[in-house]
């Protein structure tokens, strides 16, 4: 604006000027001071008519040209370029930036929880001018951020609280993020994630859930123990079988006459043994001989 300004004022003196050199008029305007005058203001006027015409859009920003009330369509990207000198340029962020809201919000059973939620979010450089004619440059506070408590509330309501600490939590920042989307989407603003980054339960509720949360691990445990016991008790009922599978494998093949022919067999070794030594048999057929050494 000061540009302009002083290019309104250069030229208003230029053309004063002229004027005199034109009409010579009064002592201080001679032909020759006269002339240099309207020059040195022509030079000025256009000196200032070309700065005034360039703006510069840093880089993360467009650049959106108000005319008196006509706002062009087509947004000017970053770098040098050269405007109307009557038009504002406004500058616009397209840069990604970040919003956080805590805020209390409903669960499925109607309790109240407080959420801190990050936004993060950028505009679309091709909205940046339907933006600033409908909306402004106060975007933020009057389209985004009612929506996003708006869109939380909404989403938090049909969930219960507990799950909000388990893994459906990344399902909810989903779908916040998708709901903010929808809505202020089509206005040019692109959500990227809405984080959850802290949630606070009532003090009762828990300790509610950690009781639940430590009732299920010990079943949980209970459960292994009983897993356990169980296959170690399949585990010693395969082994009696496979022990009683040996022995009945085994007395059916020792009979009667095989243990009679190793009775005898270590008898006559015993018996031709140079030791001194009392064999005594017994009275029936069944017992076997017993074999005394009076050395030991």
């Amino acid at each position: 604006m000061v540009p302009v300004l002083l290019f309104l004022l250069f030229l208003v003196i230029f053309i004063f000027s002229f004027i005199a050199y034109k009409k010579r008029v009064g002592r201080a305007f001679t032909s020759e001071s006269g002339g240099l005058l309207w020059k040195i203001s022509l030079a000025l006027s256009l000196l200032f008519l070309v700065l005034s015409s360039t703006t510069i859009v840093p880089a993360g920003h467009v650049g959106v040209i108000d005319f008196v009330g006509h706002v062009y369509p087509r947004p000017l990207p970053s770098g040098l370029h050269l405007v109307n000198p009557f038009a504002k340029v406004i500058k616009m962020s397209i840069k990604t930036q970040e919003i956080k809201e805590d805020m209390t919000a409903p669960t499925l059973e109607g309790l109240t929880v407080n959420l801190e939620v990050s936004t993060i979010y950028h505009l679309d450089p091709e909205k940046a001018p339907e933006m600033y004619r409908t909306v402004g440059l106060q975007y933020v506070r009057i389209l985004l951020e009612p929506n996003i408590r708006a869109s939380v509330r909404d989403i938090t309501a049909s969930y219960n609280a507990q799950a909000l600490y388990s893994p459906a939590r990344g399902k909810l920042s989903k779908e916040i993020q998708e709901r903010i989307m929808s809505t202020v989407g089509p206005r040019g603003i692109v959500i990227e994630e809405v984080p959850l980054r802290k949630l606070v339960l009532p003090q009762q509720l828990q300790e509610a859930i950690a009781a639940k949360l430590t009732a299920e691990q010990q079943s949980q445990q209970m459960q292994f123990i009983l897993q356990k016991e169980e296959q170690e008790a399949e585990r010693k009922r395969i082994e009696a079988k496979g022990i009683a599978d040996f022995q009945q494998t085994v007395m059916k093949g020792i009979d009667r006459n095989f243990l009679i022919w190793k009775a005898i067999d270590a008898s006559k070794e015993l018996a031709s043994s140079p030791n001194t030594k009392i064999v005594v048999f017994g009275g029936t057929e069944k017992s076997m001989p017993l074999i005394i050494n009076p050395d030991k």
